[in-house]
């Protein structure tokens, strides 16, 4: 089922923190009710500025690692004890509480499932054979391993390290002035942990908030991008004289045909299956520019926060909550975002070292004025940010008389004019609404779809068909005042 964002409320938000003190003190300030789509990297920990993590959640991975790959090195088959035992330490239950992954209303995602696939456990075991005992091949085994993705990798190294993280936790939050109570924390794997931790109400009163020190998150693990290790890999002059050329073609393909391709030659023999991991590590892995944010990952959370306050802005109430009065808000609504980015130099938050972010980060900005504004002038107003059918950009509702979708596009999307004609009505069908907004934000490569959306629109309303507005947003970036 699709998840959808509501209310999002901060970790500094909700315990009356300044987020900059967490950012100068390296942690990441979650959303207590809404994943951050950010993962734990484990080839990040060794460098974190955090000993907890640097060199004792470090040690606790190489441990564990290192104790499977004994039983591995043991195992014959799937019935062996040796097998049974290293099955057992593969099983890697999903860990809500850090609020990171994929899922978008609660913090609680699909998990990894019980355990390992078998034909994952049998993979080590072939590496093993060749006598690899780096406690890195099982998360470099997701660059040719189907089923293993950021989340499983996110997942497996939290498992792992998940009583250091606590040990973190019970060290920052008395610095932090944060109140904790004793909280016991069993896993479906049977591992039990007990420590003082900060509350997330949002989920229940005695469930825990679990802080991550943001040095060892990345918007993917790197082991789950092969293009990356690949471009890293063909730019070190030692790796390139070391693989031959077949595999040096094969570095920038990124088929699954050519997976398989990579998996082979992985393991074909020891001095292969080290190459494979000496350029996983000569990749170097950074962690997520949490100031720079350039997938718009956390900025807008600090703005739908403090936007009332800096631009403030009077919405009265409709005298009626049915489709007509719920539409006047959104358009006040859409106005609002215009004139930020237009007039406000709010045009900036669209673009990361001069290139435009994701088109999702348009999007999270037009939710952020749309939660703000509603909830300073106590509208009876719920924004959230998907639906069943699929992501709808925006949906206001007030009941279920009174419903209007909104869609953001950047210019430089392709399928923009598609996207009026057939995705948005879509979403309205799915919402049983009549009412839809679509609002194009022009940060360049507009082209002539401008025009044909607009031809579209008044070919179909020559015609009597209702159609809805299209709102065309200035996005390009602005001069400075110094520079006017």
């Amino acid at each position: 089922m699709m998840r959808k964002i509501r209310n999002p409320i901060t970790f500094s938000e909700h315990y009356g923190l300044d987020s900059k003190e967490l950012e100068d003190r390296g942690i990441l300030d979650p959303t207590l009710n809404a994943d951050t789509k950010l993962f734990i990297d484990p080839l990040l920990l060794s460098s974190s500025s955090h000993p907890e993590i640097s060199r004792g959640a470090r040690h606790t991975y190489e441990t564990h690692f290192g104790t499977i790959i004994k039983f591995l090195a043991k195992a014959k088959k799937s019935t062996d004890v040796a097998w049974k035992s290293a099955a057992r330490l593969l099983s890697f239950p999903e860990i809500q509480w850090t609020c990171l992954g994929y899922g978008a209303q609660s913090i609680s995602g699909s998990g990894s499932g019980a355990e390992m696939t078998g034909q994952y456990i049998e993979t080590a075991r072939q590496i093993v054979g060749l006598g690899i005992e780096d406690p890195d091949l099982f998360v470099a085994m997701a660059l040719f391993e189907s089923g293993v993705g950021p989340d499983r990798i996110s997942d497996m190294t939290t498992n792992v390290i998940l009583g250091d993280l606590l040990i973190f936790n019970e060290c920052i939050l008395p610095k932090l002035g944060i109140p904790t109570q004793a909280t016991t924390i069993n896993l479906k794997n049977g591992k039990s942990y007990t420590a003082q931790l900060a509350t997330n109400p949002f989920v229940g009163p005695s469930d825990p908030v679990i802080l991550v020190p943001s040095d060892i998150l990345r918007d993917l693990p790197i082991a789950t991008d092969w293009s990356s290790v690949a471009d890293a890999a063909s730019k070190n002059s030692q790796l390139r004289s070391r693989v031959n050329i077949q595999i040096a073609r094969m570095w920038r393909v990124k088929s699954k045909k050519d997976k398989r391709e990579i998996r082979r030659w992985a393991l074909s023999d020891k001095a292969s299956f080290e190459t494979f991991m000496e350029m996983l590590r000569g990749a170097c892995p950074t962690a997520y520019d949490m100031h720079g944010d350039p997938l718009g990952e956390v900025f807008w959370r600090k703005i739908a926060a403090a936007l009332a306050e800096q631009e403030p802005l009077e919405i009265s109430a409709p005298p009626k909550m049915d489709i007509s009065g719920v539409e006047t808000v959104v358009e006040k609504i859409i106005e609002q975002f215009r004139f930020l980015i237009e007039d406000r130099r709010f045009s900036e938050e669209l673009y990361h070292q001069g290139k435009p972010r994701p088109e999702i980060a348009a999007q999270r900005l037009f939710f952020a004025v749309a939660h703000a504004y509603c909830k300073a002038n106590d509208l009876d107003l719920t924004p959230e940010a998907e639906t069943g059918n699929g992501p709808v950009d925006f949906k206001v509702s007030a009941g279920f008389s009174g419903r209007a979708v909104v869609e953001i596009k950047l210019s430089r999307n392709s399928k923009i004019v598609d996207g009026y004609s057939k995705q948005l009505e879509t979403y309205k069908v799915a919402e049983e609404t009549v009412s839809g907004f679509y609002v194009i934000v022009d940060v360049g490569h507009m082209g002539r779809k401008d025009e044909r959306l607009l031809a579209i629109k008044n070919a179909a309303a020559s015609v009597g068909e209702i159609t809805s507005p299209i709102i065309f947003v200035d996005g390009l970036r602005r001069a400075s005042a110094s520079k006017l």
